[in-house]
């Protein structure tokens, strides 16, 4: 079959291969054939070694697609069903889903050390253990979750990872208050997703911040009130706060600069809420004055900061009553052959989601 593969961290190009065999097929485990993936900068950070990933390895972790086989003790689901990748599935039975931060759960993350596909020169790992640019996958059954036949496959794509991270980092993690100020750093298709979650929050000011002209004009028609390039915030921070700083500040970009941007431009007792996924030697540098004097709250949002098959199940509800725009956030498609095309939309910032269709 065929796959997109990186030979080694940081390669800026993707080879398609068609000598590609998904591995790991038994008990507990699915066989999904891949629809439809989304590119999200993730999948980047996995190639720069911003965030660690073994190699050689298939990118792409936000994917949907239907079942070809299930495995001895899969009861749920069965060939033929329509399904999004789960790249962080919960155990149910650890420490954190016990506390109900299904979120927490490591249990995935155990997953991205074990091969995930094979070809004659070797083992080739899966991106969070997954690995969506590929014609099929291998997956624990926790990891495939089963869609309505309403869904589109490029609409449950962006369900299985940005939707669900922009989106929770508003309505769960930060909970914004109705009538609030809002900043949102990063207005790819994550930041999109908390624009419009602000919105369905009620928040009466939405800045969308971002350096791509074209980013910030899709932004307005998301739901954000104002949008301007990072040089324009202090402005923005005026006119909008009187100075004193918004209410809430996301950060989606997962730089420390970035960061400092942010809690810079929260009010004393607002909140930060940080969506972007950094590298591990990118430190955020508070005093520890500020951190006592300002009483600013900092919230780290992982996928959403919230139960994901509930996110999931909400989304396609808000979805189906026309209260969240999905299919607007899909810029651009292409077909697996032209991956590196989707890479450099992202990189260029010219694309909120490329949609790769398999």
């Amino acid at each position: 079959m065929r796959a997109a593969v990186l030979h080694e961290i940081g390669q800026e190009k993707l080879e398609i291969l068609d000598d590609i065999e998904a591995v790991g097929f038994g008990p507990g485990k699915v066989r999904v054939r891949v629809r439809a993936t989304g590119l999200c900068h993730s999948d980047l950070s996995a190639m720069n070694g911003a965030l660690p990933q073994p190699a050689p390895f298939v990118p792409g972790h936000e994917g949907a697609g239907e079942i070809l086989e299930v495995g001895e003790q899969v009861t749920r689901l069965n060939p033929g069903d329509r399904v999004v990748i789960c790249w962080l599935p919960a155990c149910g039975a650890c420490p954190a889903c016990r506390r109900g931060q299904t979120e927490l759960c490591l249990a995935g993350f155990m997953n991205a050390g074990t091969p995930n596909f094979r070809r004659p020169g070797g083992d080739v790992f899966g991106f969070a253990g997954t690995g969506t640019f590929a014609e099929e996958v291998v997956v624990d059954a926790g990891c495939a979750v089963p869609i309505p036949e309403d869904v589109p496959f490029d609409i449950a794509a962006l369900i299985g990872c940005g939707v669900t991270t922009g989106l929770g980092a508003a309505l769960n993690t930060a909970d914004v208050e109705a009538g609030s100020s809002v900043a949102v750093i990063g207005c790819g298709g994550v930041g999109i997703s908390a624009v419009q979650g602000a919105r369905l929050k009620g928040a009466a000011e939405i800045v969308a911040v971002d350096p791509v002209a074209s980013r910030r004009e899709s932004a307005l028609k998301f739901g954000a009130t104002k949008a301007v390039s990072p040089e324009e915030l202090a402005g923005a921070k005026q006119q909008v706060t009187g100075g004193e700083g918004f209410d809430y500040v996301f950060e989606v970009v997962g730089r420390s600069a970035t960061a400092r941007t942010a809690y810079e431009n929260t009010r004393r007792g607002g909140t930060l809420v940080v969506v972007g996924a950094g590298a591990m030697d990118d430190f955020l540098q508070l005093n520890m004055f500020e951190l006592f004097f300002d009483e600013k709250r900092i919230l780290p949002s992982m996928y959403g900061g919230g139960d994901v098959l509930s996110s999931y199940e909400r989304t396609i509800a808000l979805w189906r009553a026309g209260r969240v725009d999905l299919a607007g956030l899909i810029t651009h498609r292409v077909p697996l052959a032209e991956i590196n095309e989707a890479l450099d939309q992202m990189r260029t910032g010219t694309a909120l989601r490329t949609c790769i269709e398999i």
